[in-house]
């Protein structure tokens, strides 16, 4: 199966989870069949400059990420990191995240969420 980029579904958060700004999601699936029922998220996300995603925890499900395009400033379960394009951040089931653009060009990362 090949899924045209024209075809998948593209939505805007508003102020993600606590964030600043908006946050753009480009859904490479359409729905947790897609992956057997063995995640619920496989998506590109898209920061402009000054955009963020809040912090939260994982309870039951993991969210990978590799970075694109663009820096990022990364908590990682607390710990402030900068993500550079190449760079893979994993966040296990009972930890949690967020992700800033503090930078000047947009950061782009595609993210994945698998049940744990």
């Amino acid at each position: 199966m090949i899924r045209r980029a024209d075809e998948c579904k593209v939505e805007y958060r508003e102020h993600m989870r606590d964030g600043d700004g908006t946050v753009k999601l480009t859904s490479f699936i359409s729905g947790p069949e897609e992956l057997y029922d063995k995640g619920r998220l496989f998506s590109k996300i898209t920061l402009e400059p000054g955009c963020s995603i809040g912090f939260h925890i994982h309870e039951t499900d993991s969210e990978l990420f590799y970075f694109v395009r663009g820096t990022g400033e990364y908590s990682d379960n607390g710990e402030i990191r900068t993500v550079y394009p190449g760079d893979v951040a994993i966040c296990p089931a009972g930890t949690g995240h967020s992700i800033a653009n503090r930078g000047d060009e947009t950061l782009e990362l595609v993210a994945v969420i698998v049940y744990a």
